[in-house]
């Protein structure tokens, strides 16, 4: 019996935040992948390493975490007025499948760099020494991302004293806004209503913000399922009921928003919503033993991805917080104190976190202008990934 030799596809494997991914210029995959479908989900897969039982991507370059399983592809740009086109896969580990119905806003930090070291930035509009702005579209969520991305002697900057909690070593700091950050396709808030009752089956009725802001999530306040809002990974992921209860809060919730029709569906859109849980500030002491004061925060968020507590704070999530807590009334709002307010600082469990937003009320429906943060970004490495040439 024969097999296909392996081929090598051009990659960069990158850190962005708290989130490390694989890079592909749409230009270098084999051109059965080059459009959506059932050939590129396949190949993302093996690169990745999944779907595999053992949930350990031993055999691909994921790291068997929601943070870690991820994708990125840049394209030339299709809307006007700007330099690339970022589409993003979050891989399943487990499963066969490639969600692509949100976007990562840790990994849009590494997107500026990859742009200019990509060509897609114009080399007129990189400075000698300064800031190069790139202009993306987010093509998963039709939106404009600004990436403010440091350069030296006409390179990408990578190095530096940025120092972000869930991320070992310091780099360079890149300010991102997310522009217009609420769902373009419905209102910010699709029950109308900043806070609602959400029946859950087995849990109760909770009150809930629901948002899409950054990405669709579901806020609810910690003390309401049993927690603190000070808990740490393991005491979340280690508990199976813990786990099924948030899945749950998640797939009823995305049926509220109108995300899905039927709970079932849940199933098969792991990256959205998000569901997160809030407290107001409380000393505690993070992952890597810092110590969290109460004082030098406004408000506890812990949220899940692909039903997994977060290590830290996924970055479309925290556009959603950003935007959340500028809102008087809702629940991120409320926790940290409510009023009106254009930056928050949130405990996470890696530490904390600072976010700013621009949200007004304009006929009775609340509207973001835009969300800012900062994140580092480097290389990792970069070359070609190599896969079996019948993977897809």
């Amino acid at each position: 019996m024969s097999f296909p030799p392996q081929i090598k596809v051009p990659a960069t494997y990158m850190r962005g935040g708290t989130s490390k991914g694989v890079f592909f210029r749409l230009q270098d995959l084999p051109e059965p992948c080059q459009v959506p479908g059932e050939a590129r989900d396949k190949l993302l897969l093996r690169v990745i390493g999944s779907p595999d039982p053992y949930e350990k991507q031993i055999d691909g370059l994921g790291n068997a975490t929601s943070s870690t399983s991820k994708t990125v592809i840049l394209a030339a740009p299709t809307q006007p007025d700007h330099d690339v086109d970022y589409l993003f896969g979050q891989v399943s580990i487990d499963k066969p499948f490639v969600d692509w119905s949100g976007n990562c806003g840790n990994l849009t930090a590494a997107v500026g760099a990859f742009a200019i070291n990509g060509g897609f930035v114009a080399k007129d509009r990189i400075p000698d020494n300064g800031v190069c702005t790139v202009r993306i579209w987010q093509a998963n969520i039709q939106k404009t991302i600004v990436a403010h991305v440091p350069i030296t002697n006409g390179e990408v900057q990578e190095t530096g004293d940025f120092e972000l909690d869930g991320v070992t070593f310091p780099a360079a700091e890149v300010k991102i806004e997310f522009m217009d950050p609420a769902d373009g396709e419905g209102a910010m808030f699709p029950t109308g209503n900043l806070v609602d009752d959400l029946e859950v089956p087995g849990v109760g009725s909770l009150k809930a913000t629901m948002i899409n802001a950054g990405i669709p999530t579901i806020f609810v306040n910690a003390e309401d399922i049993g927690y603190k809002g000070t808990e740490l990974q393991n005491d979340i992921n280690s508990d199976p009921k813990a786990l099924a209860m948030f899945e749950t809060i998640r797939a009823h919730g995305a049926v509220k928003m109108g995300l899905i029709k039927d709970v079932a569906e849940a199933a098969n859109r792991q990256h959205t919503p998000k569901v997160a849980f809030v407290a107001k500030p409380v000393d505690y002491v993070s992952s890597s033993g810092k110590q969290i004061n109460a004082a030098d925060i406004n408000v506890l968020v812990r949220a899940l991805s692909m039903g997994k507590l977060h290590h830290a704070m996924m970055g479309t999530a925290a556009v959603a917080i950003a935007t959340a807590s500028a809102i008087p009334g809702t629940l991120v709002n409320l926790a940290a104190g409510g009023g009106d307010r254009t930056d928050v600082t949130f405990g996470h469990p890696s530490g904390t976190l600072g976010v700013g937003a621009e949200a007004k009320e304009v006929n009775g429906q609340w509207t973001a202008t835009k969300a800012i943060m900062s994140r580092g970004a480097r290389i990792i490495m970069e070359g070609w990934v190599r896969v079996p040439g019948d993977c897809f």
